[in-house]
């Protein structure tokens, strides 16, 4: 074997003779450095250290050391030898050639070494060797042929291409050690390296037992104890990891078309990792990678270690794709399942199932797809029922939204239930990929019709079920205590001891078997439709029901009924239902006083209050000695009546009431005029009023009626009076007054325009509510109507503060409507009159001769309403004619300041006109003239009315006349309110 002088020599020359085999050395040699090996200077060391140990059949340890700027790789097994010497000087020329058992395949994994060093070198117990980038570029600057390739390349060398022979020898103990002198600015990323190097990088050496890390003096240890559970430690820190290897050969014509070194390399070794703790799987987090045997780039979804000698690209970093990778991805599965079957069961073996849709790249996808294949067909997923064998994923059965309690109640029903711990929702994909059958409640359902089963199994399985969806379980058959099984919990019955069996018997009611309602089941069975055998639960039956509404019709076909009657009655008055809460029990056949039979509805409680206040005979009477029998608050719950009865529907066209359209109309009157047809929210309404004869009698009763019955309705946001409020209001039940043409005791407001109304008890006026405010009238057109001809009726009088604003209202009111003028108008609080005129503007009204209706701020509506002239209409352009005696600014009149504060300003603006005696157009004398300048006759109430014309302030006149007439009172101006 040629000692390393002579390699020198024998590379230098083919680079003297071929300058490209130099370029092509050097740019192999960059990009082993730049590329496939960069960041894997441990790994490499390490793996070397592995294949040293694995070739001498020794446990393999590996010292690494950071000694100041130098990194020391000690380790044990086969020390370096001429052909390794000339491995390393060589690329891709592997001393390992036809060893199985190493890592290591192509000879160029120590340019891992460059990134960090450019003089590493290996001192053994048989050979050392160094190489040095100065001294080969020493030795390629003396070769003539190399100096234009070596100007270009700025004197960069390939260090590993030309050994030299160095004394040294490893530490004791070791077979072999690699000394590492690095680059400036390297030594950071070293020791950062070192620190961070983990125990789980011995996963893919098995050789490598033991390896030491030295930084700083202090001395790290990593170890492994190799086999299916393997241990791997990290000082103090331990974890388990469960491995499993599969070995084999590939055929040989797999390798025909790769690479001439990988030929002979059939054997392989397929590892799978998984940490556990204790028996429990411990997935990894995040993405893995694939080790080929040592990290790749290449992405893994599956959360597990898995180290595969596949193919490697140029790069070193990526799978080559092709026939041995294929073969090698099947060999994984294989693996892969054959670990997972072998591990504990735990539902946490769902999540090392593949995710479908989540392949990080193609081999991965390729893995998976494999993968999951073969955990379909495996038997490897536990069953619930212990009797049963491991199952097949594709004859296994996930219940939905599964409990403990659900399983176990079902186990035996559904063969090839899985564990509730294995149907979780969050874990619904992955079985649907691994061809699980997902069973809902509606599958559980039909699987335990039929079934035989002792009661007590049934009360499991309803408690079981407890939280699931209704509608999903209603069907759940239920043993009956006569031995018949319901086909469903709706309408069973559930026993109650306070209820003899003797009152059920003749109903034919379904009640079920107490054991299968034991415990919490009878809460899951009234959940899904049963009923406690209760006096309520009875009476609510379909079949109680039916026979009420068939009484009448048995009645009248002979039969008799009353034992029905009877019977229903004492269900009623033990089960307390309010009156009319079950309005079908006002379909009861009961006898009444004439030996006939009517409808409970229909019939009036003999004595009852109701029975003195209505026309006799308007309705029938109850027989006597039949009610004198019963229980008065169970007559009244089946609508025997004794106060006057309430009907609800949600449309009323569905209310059979008197006048019922009268009060739509009405209703719909007062909505706007361009509102939507209104949405009728439900309606509750008082029958029968047409026949009271006493109302005297009758209000206390109605105002005693449901609230439902006594509130408005809410029409979209408009609240409109109910129909019994409407009903009592408009019809004469006040002495033979309507409510709606009266006021109420305490109003003032309306008092002169409507009589008060009678005395009556408080909750009957509440109920009727006679008028307060003049507001209340107008928000009806009719009453409206009513008020304006009432405003026009000598006999009646109003007061003043409602006269100012009264004919405005009713302008606004009825605007828009075509409204016959009254005969007569109000002028004055105890004053009409068939000749007015409207005042528009106050100064005006000296020059009217007819009397004035106050205009409330709105004259012109106002004369439109009461078809009168407006006062300037009779004036025309009136204008002043007298002469000023003198004009000042306002702001000089005496008492301006104090003008000024109550007109919140800081100063008077404009000026007034003073006239000894102020005259306009027609030499009408008048006290002030709005203009510029304002004209007035020098009286404080001229001046207080021009001021607060000005300022539009005309509310203050009076306050202004007081500033300026200071300190006497302008009293005059409380007259001209009435109509101003």
């Amino acid at each position: 074997m040629p000692d390393a002088a002579e390699l020198r020599r024998r590379v230098l020359a083919a680079w003297t003779d071929s300058p490209a085999r130099f370029r092509e050395d050097a740019n192999a040699e960059e990009d082993l450095a730049r590329g496939g090996y960069r960041d894997r200077l441990l790994v490499e060391l390490a793996q070397n250290a592995a294949d040293a140990a694995a070739r001498a059949g020794v446990p393999g340890h590996l010292r690494l050391e950071l000694a100041g700027t130098t990194l020391r790789a000690a380790n044990t097994g086969a020390p370096l030898d001429d052909d390794g010497v000339q491995a390393l000087a060589s690329l891709r020329a592997s001393a390992k050639r036809g060893a199985d058992a190493t890592v290591g395949r192509f000879g160029v994994g120590f340019s891992a070494v460059l990134p960090v060093c450019d003089a590493p070198a290996v001192l053994s117990t048989d050979r050392s060797v160094r190489f040095s980038a100065d001294d080969t570029r020493a030795a390629v600057a003396q070769l003539p042929a190399l100096t234009d390739e070596l100007a270009r390349r700025d004197g960069a060398v390939p260090v590993l291409r030309l050994p030299f022979d160095v004394d040294g020898a490893p530490p004791p103990g070791f077979a072999t050690e690699v000394v590492l002198p690095l680059r400036p600015g390297t030594t950071d990323q070293v020791r950062a390296a070192l620190a961070g190097l983990a125990a789980e990088v011995l996963l893919a050496l098995p050789a490598l037992q033991r390896l030491d890390v030295v930084l700083d003096g202090a001395t790290r240890t990593l170890g492994s104890s190799p086999g299916a559970t393997t241990v791997l430690t990290d000082g103090d820190r331990t974890t388990t990891w469960r491995v499993h290897r599969r070995t084999g050969e590939l055929p040989a014509e797999l390798l025909a078309d790769r690479p001439v070194e990988e030929r002979g390399r059939r054997g392989y070794v397929v590892t799978w990792a998984l940490p556990v703790d204790g028996d429990t799987p411990v997935p990894l987090p995040g993405r893995q990678v694939l080790h080929a045997p040592t990290p790749s780039d290449e992405p893994l979804s599956l959360p597990a270690r898995l180290i595969v000698p596949f193919p490697l690209g140029p790069d070193r970093r990526h799978v080559a794709p092709g026939p041995v990778t294929d073969a090698l991805v099947a060999v994984a599965a294989d693996g892969y399942t054959e670990l997972l079957a072998a591990l504990p069961p735990h539902p946490v073996l769902l999540q090392l199932v593949p995710r479908p849709g989540l392949a990080a790249a193609e081999l991965d996808a390729a893995l998976g797809r494999a993968v999951l294949d073969r955990l379909g067909t495996a038997a490897w997923l536990p069953p619930a029922d212990p009797e049963e064998s491991a199952l097949r994923p594709d004859r296994a059965v996930a219940l939905d939204d599964p409990t403990e309690d659900r399983v176990a109640a079902l186990v035996g029903v559904l063969p090839g239930l899985l564990p509730a711990g294995w149907s979780r929702r969050t874990d619904a994909a992955v079985l649907r990929a691994l061809g699980v059958r997902r069973a809902g409640l509606a599958d559980v359902v039909e699987a335990v019709r039929g079934v035989q089963r002792p009661p007590s199994w049934w009360a499991a399985l309803y408690l079981a079920l407890e939280r699931a969806d209704r509608d999903e379980v209603a069907a759940l058959p239920v043993p009956l205590a006569d031995g018949r099984t319901a086909h469903g919990p709706a309408g069973v019955l559930l026993a109650d001891e306070t209820l003899p069996a003797a009152r059920l018997a003749p109903l034919g009611l379904r009640i079920a078997d107490p054991a299968a309602a034991a415990g919490g089941a009878h809460r899951v069975l009234e959940r899904l439709g049963a009923r406690p055998a209760t006096a309520a639960a009875v009476l609510a039956d379909p079949g109680v029901r039916a026979a009420v509404e068939s009484s009448l019709d048995r009645a009248d076909d002979g039969e008799d009924v009353e034992p029905l009657a009877d019977a229903v009655l004492a269900l009623v008055a033990a089960a307390g239902p309010a009156p009319g809460e079950l309005d079908w029990l006002a379909e009861l056949a009961l006898p009444d006083d004439d030996g006939g039979w009517a409808p409970a509805g229909e019939l009036v409680r003999p004595g009852s209050p109701l029975a003195d206040v209505l026309t006799p005979g308007a309705l029938g009477v109850l027989d006597p000695e039949f009610a004198a029998e019963q229980d008065a608050d169970a007559l009244r719950a089946v609508g025997v009546l004794d106060g006057f009865a309430v009907l609800s529907a949600d449309d009323p066209d569905d209310l059979d009431v008197d006048r019922v359209d009268e009060w739509v109309d009405a209703v719909l009157d007062r909505l706007p005029a361009d509102a939507p047809p209104p949405v009728w929210p439900p309606l509750t309404a008082v029958r029968d009023l047409e026949l009271v004869r006493d109302w005297d009698r009758a209000l206390p009763l109605l105002a005693a009626s449901p609230a439902a019955a006594r509130a408005d309705v809410d029409l979209g946001g408009t609240a409109v009076p109910g129909y019994l409020r409407w009903w009592l209001r408009t019809s004469p039940v006040l002495h033979g007054r309507r409510p709606d043409r009266l006021r109420h005791p305490e109003a003032v407001e309306l008092q002169g325009l409507y009589e008060a109304a009678p005395e009556v008890p408080a909750d009957v006026l509440e109920l009727l509510r006679p008028w307060r405010t003049v507001a209340e009238v107008l928000a009806d057109v009719d009453d409206a109507l009513d008020l304006l001809g009432r405003l026009g009726d000598p006999a009646r009088t109003v007061t003043p503060g409602v006269l100012r604003t009264v004919y405005a209202q009713l302008a606004g009111a009825l605007d828009g409507l075509d409204v016959d003028a009254p005969a007569r108008v109000r002028v004055a609080p105890a004053a009409v009159t068939d000749d007015a005129v409207v005042l528009d503007a106050p100064w005006l009204q000296p020059l009217v001769d007819q009397p004035v209706v106050p205009a409330g701020g709105a004259p012109r509506a106002v004369a439109d309403l009461l078809d009168l002239p407006l006062a300037s209409e009779l004036v025309g352009r009136a204008r002043v004619t007298s002469r000023a005696a003198r004009t000042v600014p306002w702001a000089e009149v005496p008492g301006a300041g104090l003008a000024a504060a109550r007109l919140g300003v800081p100063e008077l603006a404009g000026s007034v006109a003073v006239h000894p005696a102020l005259t306009v157009t027609g030499g009408r004398t008048v006290s002030w003239w709005p203009g510029e300048p304002d004209a007035v006759d020098g009286s404080p109430a001229a001046l207080g009315r021009a001021l607060a014309w000005r300022a539009t302030a005309w509310p203050l006149r009076q306050a202004l006349a007081e500033a300026f007439g200071h300190p006497q009172r302008a009293t005059e101006l409380a007259a001209e309110d009435a109509v101003t």
